[in-house]
């Protein structure tokens, strides 16, 4: 088998692409995988060679033959000039932004961020010295009413890890680039195979690999990917606080990324087919999944958007919280569990009441967000069905 030219690689469509980026079996005897290399110690044959940093490979935290195989991939896949690995997608989250922003800098999130990251700037960043003000994620390229001379970054997320807002980036980003304030986004929902962010303005992208590009629910991982002009700063971060990624969990994401598109395909069709089917359903009020045509954002979600996931959220008609838990409770098929982008269908409910500050969340009843797995749609209708006929009959 002869190596992938410039030229071929260029040309390959994406499964191809996620089938051969990042490995070489050249490099590694002949095996298909590049193997975990598990070490922290690196040996230098000579002083010279110590002294002069001539190895390839110096320390297990600045990464390994295992870790560039998933970051070499990434790389190509988001179109990025670097990628760093972290143990978590929280992780990944935290060092973008603390590779953009020091004591005294204003950070604007988009108040429909995932709640973790809300925790990390009221919390750790204002500790460090950074104000962070939440915006309206419809805001669009009205954020450049909400910057200050301090302003070094926008958080945006779209769609929204909950509510499911979609967000103008392209508008975004166009407001900050000629300000030199840097575009962070959370992408996990889409990943790069449906939303390419370096392309669309983005600075430095999000993903949370522990979703999709596990695809198992038994591995914690991110990755954080930055263009040119942010990467410098972002690696520095990122080997400052040596938060890397384990050797194992880098292996199952490479497992995984070969994978990766065909089961968020799949994850796509079963998520349409099941959003489609709650919203003729009489106790359901509205769902909220960018990629039906009723829903507010789909406009965006139609023009930057190539596909879309698994992951949605419903409003449920007005019901006590017990016909709610009755329903959820009994449920079989679907778990209750706060990740998503495994095989097996999860469902938590939901209330931003608490958190929102710029914005009011008043969604007209009780709300319910839904991972769809890879189960037999119809199974997945009868669980839910069951579970509506438990709530009507404590409702």
């Amino acid at each position: 088998m002869s190596k992938i030219s410039a030229e071929t690689r260029a040309n390959l469509r994406s499964r191809s692409r996620l089938v051969h980026v990042g490995r070489n079996p050249q490099d590694q005897h002949g095996f298909v995988n590049t193997p975990i290399y598990r070490g922290s110690t690196v040996l230098a044959d000579t002083i010279d060679d110590y002294e002069g940093g001539r190895n390839r490979y110096t320390y297990g935290t600045h990464g390994t033959p295992t870790t560039d195989a998933l970051t070499d991939a990434w790389n190509d896949l988001a179109g990025a000039a670097g990628t760093v690995l972290t143990p978590s997608g929280l992780a990944a989250i935290t060092v973008a932004l603390l590779s953009v922003l020091g004591a005294g800098d204003h950070l604007l999130v988009s108040d429909s961020a995932y709640f973790p990251t809300r925790r990390f700037c009221d919390g750790t960043l204002k500790r460090f010295g950074v104000e962070t003000t939440y915006y309206d994620p419809k805001v669009g390229a009205g954020i450049a009413e909400l910057f200050k001379p301090n302003t070094r970054a926008v958080l945006v997320e779209a769609p929204g890890s909950q509510s499911f807002e979609m967000q103008d980036i392209p508008a975004i980003s166009a407001e900050c680039r000629p300000r030199d304030i840097a575009v962070v986004m959370d992408n996990t929902w889409a990943t790069p195979l449906f939303f390419p962010p370096h392309e669309r303005g983005v600075d430095i992208a999000i993903e949370a690999g522990t979703k999709y590009l596990s695809g198992h629910s038994d591995l914690l991982l991110g990755l954080t990917s930055a263009n040119a002009r942010h990467w410098p700063a972002l690696n520095r971060c990122f080997t400052e606080f040596a938060v890397c990624a384990g050797p194992e969990d880098v292996f199952l994401g490479l497992r995984g990324l070969r994978t990766m598109e065909l089961r968020l395909r799949e994850a796509e069709r079963q998520g349409l087919a099941m959003a489609r089917w709650l919203q003729a359903r009489p106790e359901v009020l509205r769902v909220l999944h960018p990629a039906l045509p009723e829903d507010e954002g789909h406009a965006i979600w139609r023009r930057d958007f190539s596909g879309s996931s698994g992951l949605f959220s419903i409003v449920l008609k007005p019901v006590p919280r017990a016909a709610v838990a009755a329903m959820v409770d009994g449920l079989e098929l679907f778990g209750i569990g706060a990740s998503w982008g495994g095989y097996e269908s999860l469902v938590i409910p939901f209330d931003c009441t608490r958190y929102r500050t710029a914005t009011r969340w008043n969604p007209g009843g009780p709300t319910l967000r839904l991972s769809i797995g890879l189960e037999d749609p119809e199974d997945l209708k009868a669980d839910l069905d069951r579970g509506f006929a438990r709530l009507r009959a404590t409702a």
